[in-house]
């Protein structure tokens, strides 16, 4: 398969090419809109981490370095999300933004299909060494709870080693 080509433009990465079409319908990298493929920033960096993908902005070719640079300005915790997408999406889960529910990422299970079944984690990413805020995580466990998902903190060490969490709504 030939490198998708995509373009950079206001902090978002789309491609209208043949190759991001097919990858689309393969292993559900990107977001369909009309007729483009627009990437979430941890997925363009991972498909340019694997050799997939060639970012633009205009006519040169950007690096991971300088696309990560670019992104850190209006993303502070892009690293450790790109950390944690990386790892999930290697172990095999589909992985798509949960701006909506308030957190990081939906990720279906092993099988599953975006459009087709629901995710089973909403997840949310933080570093081992920042605090908790007890307000915050219960807002997120009580959307995963009333969205039939259940909640996954991902906590990254200083050696971009994860700890896995998984929450679940129990009735005694």
């Amino acid at each position: 398969m030939n490198k998708i080509k995509a373009n950079f433009v206001n902090n978002e990465m789309s491609s209208n090419s043949q190759e991001a079409h097919f990858l689309f319908e393969k292993s559900k990298f990107g977001e369909k809109i009309e007729d483009k493929i627009h990437y979430l920033p941890v997925e363009a960096l991972f498909l340019l981490e694997e050799g997939k993908l060639e970012v633009f902005q205009k006519e040169k070719k950007l690096t991971k370095q300088e696309i990560l640079e670019r992104l850190q300005k209006s993303d502070k915790k892009i690293q450790t999300k790109y950390i944690v997408f990386k790892d999930l999406r290697k172990k095999g889960y589909i992985v798509k933004t949960a701006l909506k529910f308030g957190a990081e990422f939906r990720v279906y299970d092993k099988g599953k299909r975006p459009g087709k079944e629901h995710a089973k984690w909403l997840v949310a990413t933080d570093k081992e060494s920042n605090k908790a805020n007890w307000h915050e995580f219960s807002s997120k466990n009580r959307v995963a709870h009333s969205t039939k998902k259940n909640l996954l903190l991902a906590l990254v060490d200083e050696e971009g080693k994860i700890i896995y969490y998984e929450i679940k709504w129990i009735k005694p």
